[in-house]
């Protein structure tokens, strides 16, 4: 069982250069996703004067999403993995790739990344909100729950299959595009409901810059259940534990 590989680490790690350079890293892509990601929303309500959300609305957050991540992931890949999500760093830890407390750093990093880029965006757009992620009318927190749960399985699974597995090969260098493509494809099926999170972060920075916190907490248990199971699956029945060491950090 993955879990039987958890590690918690020791201190001495959160002083190395490398955690430190790799946190940096998950701030950097954290920014750069949040910023464009949440800035194309913020930039489809000043077109529409803060209309109701139409098709075309919900096809341009899951391209701008999709993009911004497949840079995002491609950006940090070398130096800190490319999580660029809570959840997919909870996936790696249960799966025994990366410890407890430099996961807490990734956690932090990843955190304060978003929350910077809402408030970057809010000063540049003049003030414009930075919108909370909340349910749709008739939609209730345990459909929600739902949702965010599958989603986020679907993304964690995905980054195991293109980019944990040892047996990857050539298809690890489309990891970040394939990553890229489950969340566009997600927030197609999810965004109309409660939004499509699949990332606390995502979540968090609005919910703090907009202090807008109604059922933020679907947006840290979904994802985080829906990321623990992806990694028990797939590390139970595809990784072969005979054949591979515990991989290094940068390859999740």
């Amino acid at each position: 069982m993955p879990i039987s590989k958890i590690a918690i680490g020791n201190a001495s790690e959160l002083r190395q250069g490398d955690a430190l350079k790799a946190a940096l890293a998950e701030f950097i892509s954290m920014l750069i996703f949040v910023f464009a990601g949440q800035g194309s929303g913020m930039a489809y309500n000043k077109l529409t004067n803060n209309g109701a959300a139409t098709p075309a609305g919900v096809v341009a957050a899951s391209l701008s999403h999709a993009f911004a991540l497949f840079v995002a992931v491609s950006v940090g890949t070398n130096i800190s993995g490319g999580h660029v999500n809570p959840a997919v760093t909870f996936g790696a830890f249960i799966g025994g790739h990366i410890t407890l407390l430099r996961s807490i750093l990734y956690w932090i990093a990843q955190l304060l990344g978003s929350v910077v880029a809402c408030l970057l965006l809010k000063f540049a757009t003049a003030g414009l909100e930075t919108s909370a992620f909340a349910l749709s009318s008739g939609v209730g927190a345990s459909n929600a729950l739902v949702f965010e749960i599958v989603m986020t399985f679907g993304l964690v699974y995905t980054v195991y299959a293109t980019a944990v597995d040892p047996k990857k090969g050539d298809i690890g260098i489309i990891a970040p595009i394939a990553i890229g493509f489950i969340v566009g494809a997600n927030i197609l099926a999810g965004g109309a409901f409660d939004g499509a999170s699949m990332n606390p972060a995502v979540s968090f920075g609005p919910a703090v810059v907009s202090w807008t916190w109604t059922n933020h907490w679907v947006y840290w248990a979904g994802p985080f259940i829906g990321s623990a199971i992806a990694a028990i699956v797939y590390d139970t029945f595809f990784i072969n534990h005979h054949t591979h060491e515990p991989l290094p950090v940068t390859d999740y």
